[in-house]
């Protein structure tokens, strides 16, 4: 029997289609090792290798949370200035006074603000009675004398009035009373407020 020609050649094209099918097949396909092959680190992509930071909270959990205190410096007019530091909460007025007497930033002092409180070696405490608060000093936080004295006391009366409730202010050195400068010149044992101190105010 005589095949057709046709029907040879068609035959001819349709293994070789299968057969190319076969080749791609394999050469795409799944890998059928029976055990795992390392892959080089140049081929794993770099997302895998470098994945993105993820920051995740905790439910139930209570983060750090601070409250900006208004504490007053020394502005180079020589008038007192506010600036904000963040206390813990709750903030107690002792916790302000230790913000206030870490004195300026170093941005606030490129700008000549200052203190006139001396910060090392002074531990602050504080007791209220009515709306008088009394300023417990382990030692004397004042190294300056005349007017730099005065803005130094103005400074501790502006931030701890500037407190809810308290409009007067005593000071203690040593666990013993002591008298304190006003902008008149006077010595008083206090208690002392905000109109002792009106030439220091901040200017609005």
């Amino acid at each position: 029997m005589t095949r057709d020609p046709n029907q040879v050649s068609r035959s001819v094209r349709v293994v070789l289609v299968l057969g190319a099918l076969v080749l791609g097949v394999a050469a795409c396909g799944i890998p059928t090792a029976t055990a795992p092959t390392p892959i080089a680190k140049s081929d794993v992509p770099y997302r895998l290798l470098n994945p993105p930071t993820t920051t995740t909270t905790v439910p139930g959990s209570t983060p750090a949370v601070g409250v900006g205190e208004q504490v007053f410096l020394v502005a180079p007019d020589g008038h007192l200035v506010a600036v904000t530091r963040e206390v813990a909460v709750p903030a107690s007025l002792s916790q302000v006074l230790g913000a206030l007497f870490a004195g300026p930033t170093a941005t606030e002092s490129a700008a000549g603000i200052q203190s006139f409180l001396a910060p090392s070696g002074v531990q602050v405490t504080t007791t209220q009675s009515g709306v008088v608060a009394t300023v417990h000093f382990s030692t004397n936080p004042i190294q300056v004398v005349g007017p730099d004295q005065t803005l130094a006391i103005a400074q501790v009366v502006y931030t701890v009035t500037q407190q809810p409730g308290i409009t007067g202010v005593t000071f203690e050195i040593g666990g013993k009373p002591v008298e304190v400068p006003t902008a008149a010149g006077a010595q008083v044992p206090g208690p002392v407020g905000r109109a002792d101190y009106l030439p220091q105010a901040p200017l609005a």
